[in-house]
């Protein structure tokens, strides 16, 4: 029988009653410890040194020293705890990847997010990553919210990325998810290997797009394998027209 190893855990939150339920939710959920509770960045910072906490979940708002700044302290760390931030804001989803966050939970923090999160956790910890946590400037995986929770979606999955004014909207099968994000800064973000731009407001996924034809007159457009098309804007062309070899 194998028995999970305890986890020992290092809540952040500058709000009193925010560490309130968490400490009461965590102590729902097996083999996981409270090491200690922190209410601003500087106190977090000081404990995780002296505990070494396998696991902190942190929040993000904080004064001073927020949860961005603590994520990236920690992670520079030679043994980097695992990091779940809880915040009540989703506008800064994507910029959890920077620090390798394992999960994102949006405040009322719930029984069944930080059971997922708390799984997660283990398996990053169980991973090659653990011991170094190299970091990679490439999106793999993007955080949107939905509803009143925050889906996972990998980068590998999304067929096409479309601007929506402010916003993005990533595609995923018959789905669409908004993403506040510029498509520039997720142009510079995702792999190129496997996404190419071919419109200034559209990103697709290279192996998505089913055959290019044009209509006689230079205009070329890009047939996806969902049977849409999209024009390519001449800025563009080049290198969507390398993808057929020419």
């Amino acid at each position: 029988m194998n028995i999970e190893p305890t986890l020992r855990t290092l809540i952040v939150d500058d709000e009193p009653l925010a560490i309130e339920r968490l400490v009461m939710l965590c102590s729902h959920v097996p083999n996981l410890s409270l090491a200690g509770t922190a209410s601003d960045g500087e106190v977090a910072l000081r404990l995780a040194r002296s505990l070494s906490p396998d696991l902190v979940l942190l929040d993000i708002a904080m004064p001073e020293v927020d949860g961005m700044d603590v994520a990236k302290a920690l992670c520079a760390g030679e043994r980097p705890p695992v990091i779940v931030f809880c915040t009540a804001f989703d506008g800064f989803a994507l910029a959890a990847f920077d620090v390798a966050a394992v999960d994102y939970l949006l405040k009322p923090v719930t029984s069944e997010g930080l059971v997922r999160a708390v799984a997660r956790a283990r398996r990053r910890m169980a991973g090659p990553e653990r011991q170094s946590i190299a970091q990679s400037d490439r999106i793999e995986e993007f955080w949107v919210p939905h509803r009143s929770e925050m889906v996972r979606i990998a980068a590998m999955d999304v067929e096409r990325i479309d601007a929506m004014r402010d916003y993005m909207s990533l595609q995923v099968g018959s789905r669409s998810f908004l993403l506040h994000r510029t498509l520039g800064d997720l142009e510079r973000r995702l792999d190129p290997a496997r996404f190419i731009r071919v419109h200034r407001s559209t990103i697709v996924r290279r192996d998505f797009i089913a055959r290019l034809r044009h209509d006689g007159l230079g205009i070329w457009y890009a047939m996806l394998a969902d049977g849409a098309e999209v024009r390519v804007g001449r800025s563009y062309l080049a290198a969507v027209k390398a993808l057929a070899g020419r």
